[in-house]
């Protein structure tokens, strides 16, 4: 029966009651105390069966009766306690208890090695028997091996316990580093920091589950720094975004001054939430998770979200797939910026040399003007004049476009006026302002025109092109007696230009 009894539990304290109980009723005890070695094997802990309470006590191995037996293995059969040195009356002081007969056993387990005491008090009717110890020891061992089979089975259950736990954080770091792909994938796809924000807004809604949502950006114009509403979404969105408010107006404000999350499940009871503002703009806030946006230290923002769906309360894995959300952002907001400023800093560079290069170019037809403007002088020839401010008109024209290209350039601008070109008339003028450029230079100009028909190509721009390379091979020559040559021929259906010079 009790064989049956100890096969049928396997919650250890229900166990060990059981096989006190057992124990007194088979012996007719009064009391009965189960104690197990610690896993030091220094202490023993034991439950102590007293008017149908279990209670704890802790005693050395070695100490009193119990103490001795669990350190020798012996059985100790003693009908007064009194007079056996071993035994420690304290308890019985401090209790009240009157403690006469003892009979304590050894439980040792399928390897032999001891694992506890079995230990019981007072028998009725007189000392415990040596029938007595030898029952208590086939209990002991039985007791033992009911122990060990509860120990292997709540190891197991707690290994499967653990095991689920590992499942479970497993499966939650999968579903975030999809997040991070899905995150990174559209972050590839955006080609502008506004399409950027306003995909990572929709990504966290949908991951975290909310209706609305918003990401500010703190902005400053060298005096106030504030916080711009760059992407919204949900009911309030339109009259939501471009909004700038003051960084301690609303969560959102504190949360970016602060650098810290922020769950409020009840934004009524926050002081944090702007609830007139709220109002203003139409939205009905239920509850607000935020995460700040920071990057090395510098805060770049906050992203907010609003109104979890199914009416239920934000938590802690949402804030922390937020989190995660949040760093991905400024991260790419940080890289964006600087390939903003980057390309910046080339535009600057490049107005620079473009400005560099119309001052080169700026030579040609300023020399010009001035041939021209001293010829004017030394004639009385109308007609010739008149020729003459024709060149020079052609000249300022060639100027102005030039600034207006420079212009275009500073704006983001390239353009190709693609015109109706005479070659006959292109290549007179041409001739006629290179000889003008190469006085005192001792440059030969020879213009050779195999195509004198119609062209299409931007002929200011390709005027100044032809003027560069005349400049670039006379400057060459270093003055000693050159020529440059020019000719103009077809290729199938293709203009060519020749440029040949001995510089």
């Amino acid at each position: 029966e009790i064989a049956s009894a100890l096969s049928s539990r396997l919650d250890l304290d229900g166990l060990l009651s059981l096989i006190m109980e057992k124990a007194c009723e088979l012996m007719t005890a009064d009391r009965a105390t189960l104690f197990l070695i610690s896993d030091d094997r220094r202490q023993l802990w034991s439950k102590i069966l007293e008017g149908g309470e279990s209670q704890e006590i802790r005693l050395n191995v070695g100490e009193g009766i119990a103490g001795w037996v669990a350190h020798s293995g012996e059985v100790v059969n003693i009908a007064d306690a009194y007079n056996d040195d071993r035994f420690q009356p304290a308890v019985d002081l401090r209790s009240g208890y009157r403690t006469q007969s003892i009979l304590c056993v050894a439980m040792r387990g399928t390897t032999g090695e001891i694992t506890g005491v079995l230990q019981l008090l007072n028998k009725q009717g007189g000392p415990f028997t040596s029938e007595d110890a030898e029952l208590l020891s086939a209990l002991a061992g039985q007791a033992a091996v009911s122990i060990e089979n509860a120990k292997l089975y709540h190891s197991v259950v707690a290994k499967n316990v653990a095991l689920l736990e590992a499942q479970d954080k497993l499966q939650a770091r999968t579903n975030e580093l999809n997040v991070l792909y899905e995150i990174e994938r559209e972050l590839a796809e955006a080609p502008d920091l506004d399409s950027l924000l306003s995909r990572l807004l929709h990504r966290a809604m949908q991951v975290v589950e909310s209706a609305a949502g918003s990401i500010a950006l703190i902005e400053s114009d060298g005096t106030t720094t504030k916080l711009r509403f760059a992407t919204t979404a949900g009911s309030a969105a339109r009259k939501l975004k471009h909004q700038v408010i003051d960084l301690d107006v609303g969560i959102i404000g504190w949360a970016s001054s602060n650098n810290e999350t922020v769950i409020s499940n009840h934004p009524g009871d926050d002081p944090r939430h702007a609830k007139l503002f709220a109002a203003d703009i139409g939205s009905t806030v239920r509850n607000i998770i935020c995460a700040p946006l920071v990057e090395r230290d510098e805060s770049l923002g906050a992203i907010e979200l609003l109104n979890k769906d199914d009416d239920s309360d934000y938590t802690e894995v949402d804030l922390r797939m937020l989190t995660l959300i949040a760093g991905q952002a400024s991260r790419a907001i940080q890289i964006h910026r600087s390939k903003q400023e980057a390309a910046d800093q080339d535009r600057l560079a490049g107005i620079g040399q473009m400005v560099a290069g119309v001052l080169h170019d700026l030579k040609t037809p300023m020399t010009i003007i001035s041939g021209y403007a001293q010829l004017m002088a030394q004639i009385d020839d109308a007609e010739q004049r008149e020729k003459y401010v024709e060149q020079i008109l052609q000249q300022f024209d060639l100027l102005s476009g030039m600034t207006r290209e420079v212009l275009a350039f500073a704006r983001g601008e390239s353009t190709v006026l693609i015109r109706k070109v005479y070659m006959h008339r292109y290549m007179e003028q041409i001739g006629e302002q290179l000889r003008y450029a190469f006085v005192g230079r001792n440059v030969k100009l020879v213009v050779t025109v195999e195509y004198d028909g119609v062209a299409f190509f931007d002929q200011q721009s390709f005027l100044r092109l032809i003027h560069n390379l005349a400049r670039n091979a006379a400057d060459a020559m270093r003055g000693r007696p050159g020529t440059f040559e020019i000719i103009t021929r077809v290729d199938g259906e293709n203009l060519c230009f020749d440029f040949i010079d001995n510089g």
